[in-house]
């Protein structure tokens, strides 16, 4: 484990880069979020259990900030289990893929980016059969290198949709966000809050409403963090004021992430998004939705298909060690909720701006992007 309190500062510079791959030590370097935002805390995570370990407990969370993080695990496991074979690598990844993907249902750019890494071995196995019996350790290298891709892609994607979103932040403007859709859920630039960063590049001055964000304060732990190591103005407040914000005009755009969109345009969010979404719409107030292709999830028809995680009940009972319900009483604890694509205004990704009819659009992108 390694502790650093320091601060990346100047410009763009000051975001956080939550994960990253640390060849000298053969490690994947993450920032332990569950410490944010008293600590800043990296640590080393060098085996697969420890990253499903990781994923499971939040240090790192995010819907693309786990997909990278997926991807690298399934390559450290490959490198702990020394496969003697290219059938053997093979075998471990048909032990490995599915165990990783369960640990957070939901997000779909975990499987996505697991799957990735999975056809990449695959590809390198077909590729060598015919010639020579491919060596496992160029099947592990294959690994990284797609793991790594994810993370390089992840990154660029990000700023391409900063720079799509920022036309919504208005000079003067106030911003409400929901939960965290920054640097510290993505490789390093953010979904919703990359429109931020951007805006902010570009010479505009704004302020930001972070929702708390319950039960797991998200908001205001990393969103109210990292905007202000950015030097971004950021107010926190309770979920339960974003109506008396909005009534009293103090709102100008809602500008929110996603952990999958369906097919039609539903999307798949932190819990509380879905009642945002319908205070923007009484309150005529746009609401934007930030993400890269890889959370499109044209499998699913509707967000009614979405599977919803269910955490632990005693997040919401003994938050941050404290208890705050009685003994005994029920607890209801989604971690997602969907937002029907009718109330969401538009959909930004990194190949630009969708707007509804979603399904034709949101089909032809899916098309480029397997064409290229």
């Amino acid at each position: 484990m390694v502790s650093d309190g320091g601060r990346e500062r100047g410009g763009a510079g000051r975001r956080l880069v939550p994960i990253a791959w640390d060849a000298t030590q053969a490690a994947v370097r993450l920032i332990d979020q569950t410490l944010l935002p008293t600590e800043l805390r990296y640590v080393d995570v060098r085996s697969f259990d420890d990253m499903r370990e990781a994923i499971a407990m939040l240090r790192v969370r995010g819907a693309p900030a786990i997909g990278v993080a997926g991807a690298l695990g399934i390559y450290l496991g490959l490198v702990e289990r020394t496969p003697g074979s290219a059938f053997r690598v093979l075998e471990v990844l048909d032990e490995l893929c599915p165990r990783m993907i369960e640990v957070r249902p939901t997000a779909v750019n975990l499987s996505w980016a697991v799957n990735r890494v999975r056809q990449a071995v695959e590809r390198a196995a077909r590729v060598a059969i015919g010639a020579q019996p491919p060596e496992p350790t160029d099947l592990l290298a294959a690994a990284l290198r797609e793991a790594l891709a994810i993370a390089d892609e992840d990154a660029e994607a990000c700023r391409r949709i900063g720079e799509y979103g920022a036309q919504f932040v208005p000079d003067g403007g106030r911003v409400l966000t929901h939960c965290n859709a920054g640097a510290l859920a993505t490789a390093g630039w953010g979904t919703a809050l990359a429109a931020l960063y951007v805006a902010e590049e570009q010479g505009k001055r704004f302020r930001v409403w972070a929702d708390e964000t319950r039960p797991l304060l998200q908001g205001s732990r990393l969103t109210a963090f990292e905007l202000a190591e950015a030097g971004i103005d950021v107010t926190v407040i309770c979920d339960n004021m974003a109506a008396s914000l909005m009534r009293a005009g103090q709102v100008d755009v809602v500008i929110v992430g996603a952990d999958r969109v369906a097919a039609n345009g539903d999307v798949c969010n932190k819990i509380g998004t879905y009642g945002l979404a319908c205070l923007a719409s009484m309150h005529r107030i746009p609401f934007f939705v930030a993400c890269p292709t890889s959370t499109l999830d044209l499998s699913l028809r509707s967000g009614h298909e979405i599977p919803i995680e269910q955490r632990d009940p005693r997040e919401v009972t003994h938050g941050f060690g404290r208890q705050t319900a009685p003994d005994g009483a029920g607890v209801h604890n989604p971690a997602f909720d969907v937002t029907p694509s009718e109330l969401v205004t538009a959909i930004v990704t990194e190949r630009g701006i969708v707007r509804a009819p979603y399904g034709p659009v949101l089909a032809a992108i899916m098309d480029a992007a397997r064409a290229e």
